[in-house]
């Protein structure tokens, strides 16, 4: 460990710090929620008004599914009201969102024995989880360590978006969220699904590119560019007959969402330009399934 110095850190307590307060833990999260350990997570929103019962501090989502994480926030040790409400927002937004899957997240500065005692009653009847949060000032800088102390109970299905709350973004935003080179791949997707419309553009949104046409989002497909690769979804009914056919074709299927009825391929180049007739047959039936409806 020669020329490496130690600076033990300083614990701080931002409920009692002059400059610090729970604006500024918001605004950190909502900036990056992957420090809260949860995975690649997107802001859906921030300060979500609920009926009769306040704001929510932070509404999370899985970038590759419909996992929503109701999130929050409270300095010093956890209290009853806090538990109260964070429960309360769940609810309300499981309620009003039955197609997601849904969490409940206190994130506090110190969680209780007491609070853990009080959580087990619901017996894994709500999945919640709970973390532990530390400022630490090392030196000059100032930093937050999230630890999860309690995991949630239970684990839903993954869902696809529903148009309606589709934030928009930009093809530079998945660019660095994924790659060029993957984002490209939507491209590539997109020439194919010109064979069936001409009229389909690309348009981007932070949990997923869906597709439009005349300025009006039309997804009977979506994609989601990851580093090495893109995932494409296809809205069918699940049959026995493309089970088959995409068996067949040697496809890379992560799974069949039941609750929103679509297939989700994981694709590279050599696939799309491989399986391209397969590709475009399982768009065609997708798409009169669109139109249709």
């Amino acid at each position: 460990m020669m020329g490496h110095n130690y600076i033990k850190p300083e614990r701080l307590s931002i409920e009692n710090h002059p400059n610090l307060n729970e604006k500024w833990v918001q605004d950190l999260i909502a900036d990056d929620p992957s420090i809260l350990g949860l995975g690649d997570l997107v802001l859906r929103d921030k300060e979500r008004p609920q009926p009769r019962a306040g704001r929510l501090d932070l509404l999370l989502q899985d970038s590759d599914s419909q996992r929503r994480y109701e999130v929050e926030i409270q300095l010093g040790p956890t209290d009853e009201s806090h538990i109260i409400r964070t429960i309360e927002y769940w609810d309300i937004e499981k309620k009003r969102y039955p197609q997601y899957d849904h969490c409940a997240v206190l994130v506090a500065e110190d969680v209780t024995s007491r609070f853990l005692n009080v959580i087990s009653l619901f017996n894994g009847t709500m999945p919640f989880i709970a973390i532990q949060m530390q400022a630490l000032q090392v030196g000059e800088n100032l930093t937050l360590v999230f630890t999860k102390v309690m995991d949630e109970f239970s684990r839903g299905p993954v869902d696809e978006d529903e148009e309606a709350e589709a934030l928009p973004t930009d093809r530079v935003y998945w660019e660095q969220r994924a790659t060029k080179e993957t984002v490209a791949l939507a491209d590539e997707l997109l020439d194919l699904l010109h064979r069936i419309d001409s009229g389909l553009t690309l348009k981007y949104n932070k949990v997923y590119i869906g597709l439009a046409k005349d300025g009006q989002a039309f997804n009977f497909v979506s994609f989601k560019p990851k580093k090495n690769h893109i995932i494409f979804e296809l809205r069918l009914s699940r049959t026995d007959e493309l089970d088959s056919k995409i068996y067949e074709a040697g496809f890379d299927t992560l799974e069949y969402v039941k609750n929103w009825g679509l297939y989700r391929l994981r694709l590279r180049e050599e696939d799309i330009k491989s399986k391209s007739e397969v590709l475009e047959e399982l768009s065609k039936l997708a798409y009169k399934r669109r139109v249709k409806s």
